[in-house]
């Protein structure tokens, strides 16, 4: 199985189809939690180096300033994407992140749309439009970690 990292804005789903591949016995990874991240939001680079290091069949997930780094180290980096209203609309009901709930984090939210997400849209080999039901994306995903 290869290695693939999930990327995209927040409220896209990566933290849902990574819950989803767990439990289906993939070993997978939500960078947003645990003490994968530095103070300053990137990847700690030592932990992430031995984590790549050390596994074989990995999904990663996480949107951070530093990951573009680690592109070499993953056979496939897909973007998960989705319009702005529906990214909104899911950031205000969550219940297990609550980045997104003030209208200042929403701003910022709609900001990273406009400037980020292109930069990660460049270096994907697969977008996935988020937008779909979440077996489907999880299905596409899982497709690509079959041999």
């Amino acid at each position: 199985m290869p290695r693939v990292l999930i990327t995209g804005m927040s409220g896209v789903g990566k933290s849902s189809v990574v819950a989803l591949l767990g439990e289906g016995g993939v070993p997978a990874i939500d960078t947003d939690y645990g003490s994968w991240k530095t103070q300053d939001g990137l990847w700690d680079v030592d932990r992430m180096t031995a984590l790549l290091e050390e596994s074989g069949d990995l999904v990663v997930a996480g949107t951070v300033e530093n990951q573009g780094y680690f592109y070499d180290r993953f056979d496939h980096v897909v973007l998960l994407s989705a319009p702005e209203a529906i990214l909104l609309e899911r950031v205000q009901g969550r219940v297990t992140n609550p980045y997104g709930s003030t209208e200042g984090e929403r701003s910022e939210i709609r900001e990273n749309l406009r400037s980020i997400e292109p930069l990660l849209r460049r270096g994907a080999t697969l977008e996935i439009d988020a937008t779909r039901p979440l077996v489907d994306v999880v299905g596409e995903i899982m497709s690509l970690l079959l041999p």
